[in-house]
């Protein structure tokens, strides 16, 4: 295990001859730098932004990765996590799991496995209840990346007849008359350039969303589960964007977690170079072919 400083936290690093990823051991747990091995890190970098969280204290975003319980509720979801993390070496990986909540008895964990020598990587995301009553909730894997890129968020193509196939999700201050939207055939796409808050989310049944900053290509995909309950109306999917950072996000389905039970949520991740986001409906069929973005 290689034990490394980045931004004034002791990370772990893992890497192949693809893509190295650093997670703190500090803090967090974070994944808090991904990239090409000759290259620059393509998640949000944000030391200094922070959130309160009622009655407990501080919350450091950090930037990068991170697991969050879900629905949001700034009581709950935002509880501090400045204290170091314990790492374990696994096959291909890491696990870190960081102390109980105090004020929840939910302990978080992240499974980073990096197999091989391609540029994939696997993070198996844990909610475990170490409670004296049963909780509801969904695991919430959140990635902040870097603004100025294009995040692709994809829409059901199945088709039944004449009934509607699609549901969106506005967040109360997404402004849906940016000029930062692009509604497409079968997708939207966001570019990352907004001044204020933008919040969108949907059901996911492909599976995927993308992100193309310069010539990166970042492909983060999750199960959907058609006949499960998940919260914000039903999204699996959401992103959120501001003028710091760009965010895809991922949610399990709602969970009953009885005491000493957790919930599992399993993320993969492929990171490819000298992308360009194709322009026009042949172009993008050609690039979603290559790419695997049915």
């Amino acid at each position: 295990m290689k034990i490394t400083q980045y931004a004034g936290y002791e990370c772990v690093e893992l890497s192949n001859e693809s893509i190295t990823l650093l997670v703190t051991k500090s803090v967090g747990p974070r994944i808090i730098s991904l990239k090409h091995t000759d290259g620059k890190n393509v998640l949000a970098e944000l030391p200094n932004v922070t959130a309160e969280c009622t009655n407990v204290g501080t919350y450091h975003f950090y930037g990068g990765h991170r697991l969050w319980h879900a629905p949001e509720d700034v009581s709950r979801t935002y509880m501090p996590d400045d204290e170091p993390v314990t790492v374990t070496e696994i096959e291909h990986g890491i696990h870190l799991s960081q102390n109980i909540e105090k004020f929840t008895g939910i302990q978080k964990s992240i499974e980073v496995i990096l197999p091989g020598k391609q540029p994939q990587v696997t993070i198996k995301h844990q909610i475990t209840n170490h409670g004296l009553w049963p909780i509801e909730c969904a695991a919430w894997a959140i990635t902040q990346v870097k603004p100025g890129g294009t995040a692709i968020l994809p829409q059901s193509k199945i088709w039944s007849d004449k009934l509607p196939n699609r549901s969106l999700v506005m967040w109360p201050y997404a402004d849906m008359s940016s000029q930062n939207i692009k509604w497409l055939k079968d997708r939207m796409q966001v570019k990352a350039e907004f001044k204020d808050a933008f919040k969108i989310g949907f059901p996911n049944p492909r599976g995927w969303m993308a992100y193309v900053l310069d010539d990166t290509l970042f492909i983060k995909r999750a199960p959907y589960f058609s006949q499960e309950n998940y919260c914000d109306f039903g999204c699996s999917s959401e992103c959120y964007t501001d003028d710091r950072f760009i965010e895809l996000e991922t949610l399990s389905p709602m969970k009953l977690i009885n005491p000493g039970e957790s919930i599992t949520h399993v993320e993969t991740w492929e990171l490819h170079k000298g992308v360009e986001l194709p322009s026009g409906e042949t172009a993008f069929e050609a690039f979603s072919e290559k790419f695997g973005l049915e």
